[in-house]
């Protein structure tokens, strides 16, 4: 299994692929791909990224069939299946680099934004929604939603980390790295605003 740098490096070279519209389409449909992991998977990255249909994971870093654990819900949030999922391919697949990525123009985090503003939630589930990205709110203020997106998705990989002993434990022995990206509408660009190693936890 490939370090977390080298997974990272992997990512941002296929991003940039997709950019460029140079990818490997290929690789994400090749019937012979599609036989090889009939039997095993062995995803070098796991993303927990957003539902919003405009950032498909898999396309955005120009990655094919089992190149990728992607778990997706709206607002990326951070929940116990959510971290679940996390510890699961760390556990049984050896990932080595899990990234939280957010989007420009999210819904969640404008609906987020909206009940700051009103006082009122929104009817349903999506409350829960709603209430997993009000610490951002708080911490970037009200004035810019993708502020809020920025610091909802480093203040997630701090959550996940502080959250998961079995995370945790990986993060420290040097065998895992989260990663709070930003994927850019507009331009189609992912950055990375913060990283969770064995380097920042000491």
């Amino acid at each position: 299994m490939i370090l977390a740098r080298e997974a990272l490096a992997l990512l941002q070279e296929g991003n940039h692929r997709f950019v460029s519209d140079i990818g490997n389409r290929e690789a994400i449909t090749s019937r012979a791909r599609r036989l090889e992991l009939a039997a095993t998977q062995e995803p070098f990255a796991a993303i927990l990224g957003c539902s919003d249909s405009r950032v498909p994971v898999e396309i955005v870093f120009d990655q094919g069939l089992g190149d990728l654990f992607v778990i997706r819900v709206a607002g990326n949030i951070v929940a116990p299946s959510q971290i679940g999922s996390v510890e699961f391919a760390a556990e049984q697949f050896g990932t080595r680099l899990v990234v939280v990525l957010g989007h420009t123009q999210c819904g969640a985090v404008a609906a987020a934004l909206t009940t700051w503003s009103s006082g009122k939630y929104p009817p349903g589930h999506l409350a829960s929604i709603v209430r997993a990205i009000e610490p951002a709110v708080e911490t970037a203020g009200a004035s810019s939603a993708d502020a809020v997106m920025r610091a909802h998705v480093i203040e997630s990989i701090s959550r996940i980390y502080e959250s998961s002993e079995v995370i945790a434990a990986r993060v420290r022995a040097g065998k895992l790295a989260l990663v709070a990206a930003e994927y850019q509408l507009a331009t189609q660009l992912v950055d990375v605003l913060g990283v969770v190693d064995a380097a920042t936890v000491g």
